[in-house]
């Protein structure tokens, strides 16, 4: 495909088009201009000549990316950027222009952030590797891989396939627009904004070198992402990849890699893509299941929202535990956890209990309540001037009976257990 002149394909009135309709279904937060998603038609429609006018005579300067710091689970920080949504919509429209012409030349072993690819591929095909043979995992952990990428290696990376001189420049721009911190700006020197819609095709442009050197190397490897894993037949040829690899990506890439995240191990000492491995001995093979440290941040979610503390309606509740637990289970299908999502199911129903329990606070509430659940009318006086605790009530017969998990069925919970054999079927 001729890459010579693919400004006016961005430029285009359909491709903008598109443009703005994906980024208003993103939806997302406003940059440092304050404009929300749903001003920008508003915006282009007065602005939109000028900008295009400005883009094609190289004049056109991005905004610099609102930093936002999101706390990760093991106590760092990773740093989200976000851009305008005028910048937004602009990379997004040559993201579209783009990533056709690169998807051609990308792995077949790459999952991450590709149309019509996905985490559960990345697994899937993980699971064939270890089950061919290959049970010795080398697992590379690049250290704040977005805000490490070097620029010109990048761009003479773009080059190569993008001859369009418009194109290029307008990337850099990107690349170089700096970052607001606190209202303070800084240059962005190194990186790419973790968060911008271009990011995600400028990652796997440069980590498309990483496969193209694994693949000469006659390696197999799985990546989404900066999220990589090879996989050999010993543990001796596991270190020695580990050892020529990590030279790889530091001193040709630019790359820094995380030594002490960094592993060979058997496939059930390892995390990928949130999920973990064991070995099944009924089947004979490798199989997949939610990772502990996965299912601890779930459990840690399924507890903030039924706190008895949180003051909002059992409704609203409902509606947000349904959209963690489906998200959760759909993304973990394809892993082993009927008996995991019955304990779940059981612990969250506990504390619904308990959290009904209290909304009834009353003595005549709670009184009423067990009566017109079908609680005998001496049981149900005595249970509600009861001085037991939260957890005892909730573990009772009595609330059991009363609130039965037919009822909370009723009501709006959603089952793990149901969601799973659901999509099971």
């Amino acid at each position: 495909m001729k890459t010579e002149s693919l400004l006016e394909q961005i430029l285009s009135a359909e491709n903008l088009n598109d443009a703005y309709l994906q980024v208003k279904r993103n939806k997302g937060a406003a940059g440092i201009d304050e404009m929300k998603v749903n001003e920008l038609s508003e915006h282009m429609k007065a602005n939109g000549e000028r900008f295009k006018e400005q883009i094609r005579k190289r004049k056109y300067k991005p905004q610099p990316v609102k930093r936002v710091e999101i706390p990760k689970a093991d106590g760092g920080i990773r740093n989200l950027g976000v851009p305008t949504v005028t910048d937004r919509l602009i990379q997004q429209a040559i993201a579209q222009v783009l990533v056709p012409i690169y998807e051609q030349q990308f792995n077949n072993n790459s999952y991450g952030f590709r149309p019509g690819r996905c985490a559960e591929m990345a697994i899937i095909k993980s699971l064939e590797m270890m089950n061919d043979g290959y049970t010795w995992v080398v697992d590379i952990d690049l250290e704040k891989f977005f805000d490490n990428v070097n620029h010109d290696k990048l761009m003479n990376l773009i080059s190569r396939t993008i001859k369009d001189g418009d194109v290029i420049s307008l990337i850099r721009k990107f690349l170089v627009s700096g970052v607001m911190i606190d209202d303070e700006y800084k240059e962005t020197i190194i990186g790419t904004p973790q968060g911008g819609n271009l990011s995600p095709l400028l990652s796997n442009i440069m980590l498309n070198e990483l496969d193209k050197e694994l693949e000469a190397r006659g390696l197999n490897f799985v990546r989404y992402a900066d999220d990589c894993i090879i996989l050999t037949k010993s543990e001796k040829s596991a270190n020695r990849v580990m050892k020529s690899v990590t030279n790889y990506l530091q001193e040709k890439l630019g790359l820094r890699v995380n030594t002490t995240k960094s592993k060979v191990d058997k496939p059930n000492g390892i995390k990928f893509l949130g999920f973990g491995y064991y070995f099944d001995t009924v089947c004979y093979q490798f199989k997949a299941k939610p990772h502990a440290i996965s299912v601890e941040k779930l459990k840690e979610k399924l507890n903030k929202l039924t706190s008895r503390k949180w003051g909002v309606s059992t409704a609203y509740r409902m509606m947000k535990l349904k959209q963690l637990i489906v998200g959760w289970v759909n993304y973990f299908r394809i892993g082993r956890m009927k008996d995991l999502c019955r304990r779940l199911d059981a612990h969250i129903r506990f504390r619904l209990r308990m959290c009904i329990w209290k909304q009834w606070k009353k003595v005549k509430t709670r009184y009423r309540n067990l009566k017109k659940l079908g609680i005998p009318e001496g049981k149900a006086w005595e249970w509600a001037n009861t001085r037991k605790g939260y957890a005892r009530v909730a573990s009772s017969f009595i609330l059991h009976r009363a609130i039965t998990n037919d009822r909370l069925k009723k009501v709006g919970l959603v089952s793990l257990l149901d969601r799973y054999q659901l999509v099971h079927i």
